[in-house]
């Protein structure tokens, strides 16, 4: 005979001292949560399985949906293990992904995925499957982004953009551009000299919210924020050529001004060229992944960028971001409730809100 935890029987389980209910389980589930794995498994009862809070699986019906404190409980009750995301080896998992993550920060070259997973005894494909799960990047990703970031640090300090590449661990510049290729636009030497050699096409818009500055380089929108107009985009990029307009860019800025007026539409398809940090990129991620109409608050986007505990850096992330609505910051508020703050005023973002939300 099965046996379910009675609802609310959830709220006796605890980590951190933070108390965890059938409502906010359910909420992790939906959001495939992997900062909640190991405080409790999710029981499909049509199904006899019980899973990971993060389980890529398609989410059951909340009707089938019994929660219960670990797997013991869960099997107790009559269910099996999903196969899928083995809910009974988070701590394993946790541990190998805790011991690779060193490694690949303190490495100076790319680390073969065979060789991370069998020092912590896995198989590639699987060990790829929970580092992805747990980061929200694969191992070489991940490698990269943090190349990448070495990149940014060491240009601050030098004016050889070959000795920052060889500084970061790039075996030579050709590695490096083909890796960030996608990524990013400009080169590193553009990002430390002001924009110089770059091409930015820009122009000053109105719209419902009032006006817009937007602009794109080659590989896609760079800028775009309210009330500011070309002598700001100059201070940016004091060395670009700013070209006003232009056939290819007006045609993407009709896209962007459809994506602020009717911000409930999808606009993931509107090029990008916007760089950060490994973590701000990962924050980036998360907003874009926000529903138009919901928010979330840091909190929520720290975590879904891999590391629960940075909520400030979260915050810091969110104002770094030059493309307002095309990386939705303004869907984030406070876990009170209330708006937080907001680049181009709290104005702005409350009719944001409220255009998606109809």
């Amino acid at each position: 005979m099965r046996r379910a935890l009675p609802a609310g029987t959830l709220a006796s389980m605890t980590r951190d001292d933070s108390i965890l209910d059938d409502e906010a389980a359910w909420e992790a589930v939906q959001r495939r949560d992997p900062e909640f794995d190991g405080r409790f498994v999710t029981g499909v009862h049509s199904t006899g399985i019980y899973c990971r809070p993060s389980c890529g699986a398609k989410t059951p019906a909340r009707k089938n949906v019994r929660f219960y404190r670990d797997g013991a409980a869960a099997r107790e009750a009559g269910l099996r293990p999903c196969k899928r995301c083995t809910p009974d080896d988070v701590a394993r998992d946790r541990q190998a992904v805790a011991l690779v993550l060193p490694r690949l920060k303190a490495a100076g070259a790319p680390i073969a995925l065979a060789d991370l997973a069998s020092g912590v005894g896995y198989s590639p494909g699987h060990f790829q499957r929970i580092f992805k799960r747990q980061v929200g990047l694969s191992p070489a990703a991940y490698g990269r982004a943090l190349r990448m970031q070495r990149v940014d640090g060491a240009l601050d300090g030098t004016d050889s953009v070959t000795g920052a590449l060889y500084a970061a661990g790039f075996q030579s510049s050709s590695r490096f551009y083909e890796q960030a290729e996608g990524r990013m636009g400009m080169a590193p030497s553009v990002w430390n000299d002001g924009g110089k050699g770059a091409t930015l096409y820009w122009a000053v818009v109105g719209t419902s919210l009032g006006d817009m500055l937007v602009a794109a380089s080659e590989k896609g929108v760079c800028r775009l924020s309210f009330d500011e107009g070309v002598e700001d985009l100059r201070r940016r990029f004091p060395k670009a050529d700013l070209v006003e307009g232009g056939a290819p860019f007006n045609c993407l800025l009709q896209q962007v001004i459809d994506a602020v007026e009717m911000p409930g539409a999808a606009y993931a398809h509107i090029p990008l060229d916007v760089r950060g940090t490994a973590f701000q990129e990962a924050c980036w991620k998360a907003l874009r992944a926000i529903p138009p109409g919901e928010t979330r608050s840091y909190a929520d986007i720290a975590t879904a960028a891999g590391n629960a505990k940075a909520v400030r850096a979260a915050g810091a992330a969110n104002a770094r971001n030059h493309v307002a609505v095309l990386i939705p910051c303004h869907r984030v508020i406070r876990s009170d409730g209330s708006l937080g703050g907001y680049a181009y005023g709290l104005e702005i973002k409350r009719r944001l809100l409220k255009k998606e939300r109809g």
